[in-house]
C-alpha cells in the first residue's frame, strides 16, 4: 500500500502510456543525448541560476525507467523524479504530486522557466502528474509504467489539454 500511495497520481493508479513522440526511445531505451537547458540573455538571477540546475539534473535521467512508487536513478514515477531532482539541489519538496501541487507560487502558463513544477490532469481530477519545465514550451517528466524519462512538448495536443497549473519554488 506504501508504494500505491506515493504513485504519481494522487489516487495511486498508475496512469495510462503517454504518446510517445516520433524518434524517441521505447520503454528501456537508450538515453537521448545530452540537451543543453538553454540559458536567457544576461545574468541570471540566483532563483533564475536555480532553475536551469534543476532542469540540468532532471534531463541526465532521460531513459531511466518508469516505476511506480520510485524515488530514485534505478526508476522514477514522475512525483518521484521531482523529489530527487529537487533534493540534489538542497531543496526537498513533498514526495506525492498532489502535495507538491500546493509548494511555492503559481506561475501563469506564458511565464514559464526552467525550474517551474508543472502539472496534469491524467488519471484523476486535479493534479494527477507532474514534470519539470526546461523553458516556455519542454518538460522533462517520467510518463509512465511502459515509459521512460523523457523531454516533451506542452503545446502538444495531449499535455495542452491536460495542463492544470505551475508552480514555482523560489
Amino acid at each position: 500500500m506504501c508504494a500505491l500511495s506515493a504513485a504519481c497520481a494522487s489516487t495511486g493508479a498508475v496512469p495510462q502510456p503517454f504518446p510517445r513522440p516520433a524518434g524517441s526511445a521505447p520503454a528501456g531505451g537508450a538515453r537521448t543525448p545530452e540537451r543543453p537547458v538553454a540559458a536567457p540573455a544576461g545574468p541570471l538571477t540566483p532563483a533564475q541560476a536555480l532553475g536551469h540546475r534543476l532542469a540540468s539534473t532532471a534531463l541526465e535521467f532521460r531513459g531511466v525507467p518508469y516505476r511506480n512508487g520510485g524515488t530514485d536513478p534505478a526508476g522514477f514515477d514522475c512525483s518521484g523524479l521531482v523529489a530527487f531532482v529537487f533534493s540534489q539541489h538542497g531543496h526537498p519538496v513533498p514526495r506525492q504530486t498532489s502535495a507538491q501541487f500546493t509548494v511555492g507560487r503559481a506561475v501563469p502558463r506564458g511565464e514559464l522557466r526552467a525550474g517551474d513544477l508543472v502539472f496534469f490532469s491524467t488519471v484523476a481530477p486535479g493534479a494527477s502528474h507532474v514534470g519539470i519545465a526546461l523553458d516556455d514550451d519542454e518538460f522533462v517528466h517520467a510518463p509512465s509504467s511502459t515509459g521512460v524519462v523523457r523531454v516533451e512538448r506542452l503545446t502538444t495536443s495531449y499535455w495542452r489539454t491536460r495542463f492544470v497549473g505551475a508552480r514555482r519554488l523560489d
